[in-house]
């Protein structure tokens, strides 16, 4: 039977499992679960397309929050490598249905990680000599350099129509053959899990813990007598294999890798924006970005031609007011929950959420009817807006759009100033509650 030891901390006590940390395998347990059970809660179709792109989208952010989060080293340049690995997955596959390689679809995923790995250790090598601003805009340059290669060299990249093939090649192992979309979700879960317990566990690494080091007080490091070169350039390996089995699992998912927009520097944007938005101080953090990601350019995109915007204004906000990122928020009140003070702010939570909701309705009428005016007018003044019906053309549809959200921001702005108290206040208590801990 295993004993259990209490201790007690500055944050209140907590009990360690020994020789098991129950609460990691409670965690890991349940991911695994959720991987599982997750196309058979949300069946249709469209649902199970999202659930597979999250998972390799997840490999994906991650893969770049080794660099970003763990290292410090802002990248303009990550889908080279997820591209690049793509590519090489692609063709290997096509090989393969050739009779020509004898490698079955459930390890291609190892040989774009493999060209991943290859390309950062050639890239990688000039990219990490330098750091900070100079080490972004190496990572921007190469990024353009092999977004214009992939025009130059169609054999290769197939140029604008891209690679095609078809997964489906072989014998199948207990009638696998990868053909239906449940088989092919179900490999990109596996690698999800795998992909993420293994660069969960790099964090614990000797090599994990210099890292952050590195990207903390890279002066101090050279002065204990490690290389931070060096050290960037093993992370920059090790994130370039995770971002080609990440690409790998995309091209066997849809079956088709496209020239320079794989390759591109608004790919890598894309990568850059959702693990921050997500949270590159905690490693969750680019989970929840991968899964906005797939919201976003799957449904959001879908429902408004200014979804864009939309996203800027996002992410704006949310380096104003919260550069942590949504996990930093999560933290924030997990903190408050377990000094039982949560329970005390949620009514102002509901206040913040209805009057910001109410804003957010008056500005995206506004925004709507702009864009129906320069890209639909053709179609009339008229469009449909959540249910309602806006005229374009009518100031009675404006006036209205900006009292809506012109009376959100003020309310939204005084439940805001009341709730910077109460949170002030909560904080104190915390404060006043763990130093009564520590005299104890």
């Amino acid at each position: 039977m295993n004993t259990v030891s209490t201790a007690g901390v500055s944050s209140g006590s907590y009990y360690r499992f020994k020789p098991w940390n129950v609460g990691r395998w409670v965690i890991w347990s349940l991911f695994a679960l959720l991987l599982i059970a997750a196309p058979h809660v949300f069946s249709s179709s469209l649902a199970l397309t999202m659930l597979s792109q999250m998972g390799y989208l997840i490999i994906i952010c991650l893969s770049y929050n080794i660099l970003l989060g763990q290292g410090g080293m802002l990248s303009f340049g990550h889908a080279v490598y997820t591209g690049l690995g793509s590519f090489i997955a692609i063709h290997a596959i096509n090989m393969a249905g050739r009779g020509e390689l004898p490698i079955p679809l459930a390890l291609m995923p190892v040989v774009g990680g493999l060209a991943g790995a290859v390309f950062a250790i050639l890239l990688g090598f000039v990219t990490t000599k330098k750091s900070g601003t100079t080490f972004a805009m190496i990572t921007l340059g190469i990024g353009e350099l092999v977004a214009s290669m992939a025009l130059m060299f169609p054999e290769f990249f197939g140029g604008e129509g891209g690679i095609t093939t078809d997964r489906v090649y072989g014998q199948g192992l207990f009638g696998i053959t990868f053909g239906p979309a449940m088989q092919v979700y179900y490999l990109i879960a596996f690698y999800c899990f795998v992909c993420t317990a293994l660069m969960f566990a790099f964090t614990g690494t000797p090599l994990g813990r210099i890292l952050n080091a590195v990207r903390d007080n890279p002066e101090r490091v050279e002065f204990i007598g490690y290389n931070t070169q060096r050290v960037r350039y093993f992370a920059f390996i090790i994130s370039g294999f995770f971002a080609g089995v990440g690409g790998a699992l995309a091209a066997i998912n849809f079956e088709i890798v496209t020239g320079a927009d794989s390759v591109s520097t608004v790919r890598s944007g894309g990568y850059l924006l959702f693990t921050f938005l997500g949270g590159a101080g905690f490693f969750f953090g680019p989970v929840i970005g991968a899964v906005l990601l797939v919201f976003a350019s799957v449904l959001l995109s879908e429902l408004s031609k200014a979804w864009l915007l939309y996203l800027g204004l996002v992410f704006l906000f949310m380096v104003m007011y919260a550069p942590g990122g949504i996990a930093s928020l999560i933290m924030m009140n997990l903190r408050l929950a377990r000094f039982g003070k949560l329970r005390q702010i949620w009514v102002a939570y509901l206040g913040l959420a209805g009057t910001a909701l109410v804003a957010v309705l008056g500005a995206a009428a506004m925004v709507e009817m702009t864009y129906h005016l320069q890209l639909n007018a053709a179609l009339g003044p008229q469009l449909p807006f959540l249910g309602a019906t806006l005229d374009a053309r009518s100031a009675q549809s404006w006036f209205g759009a900006g009292f809506v959200c012109a009376t959100g921001v003020l309310l939204f702005e005084l439940c805001r100033r009341q709730f910077q108290q109460q949170w002030g206040r909560l904080q104190e208590e915390i404060e006043n509650q763990m130093k009564r801990a520590e005299a104890a």
